[in-house]
């Protein structure tokens, strides 16, 4: 697992080359939701894991921590490129859109 910047993951979205899973709660994703589509771990993580091993993916939380464990859990599935958003969420509305809401 690598980390990735949250601009850096705003460029691969727009390039389509990153598939963004966020890890938080329904809840917390109300409270503050990247403008783009995501998939989340509400079935169990199942979609996720049936995506072909080779999809890039970059794992986002609050602040990094839950996403990290769950990059690692999809790596050791045998993804081959996973990322860790670095600050999650926080980091994003800081420095990419300061139209989401920070909590």
């Amino acid at each position: 697992m690598r980390e990735l910047s949250p601009a850096d993951a705003a460029a691969r979205l727009e390039t389509g080359t990153l598939t963004v899973v966020d890890v938080r709660p329904a809840a917390e994703r109300a409270q503050a939701a990247l403008p783009v589509a995501v998939m989340t771990l509400d079935d169990g993580g199942a979609a996720v894991a049936a995506l072909d091993r080779a999809t890039p993916l970059a794992f986002l939380c609050h602040h990094g921590n839950r996403s990290a464990t769950a990059a690692a859990q999809f790596r050791a599935q045998g993804f081959t490129e996973v990322y860790n958003i670095t600050g999650g969420i926080d980091a994003w509305a800081e420095h990419v859109d300061l139209s989401v809401p920070r909590y």
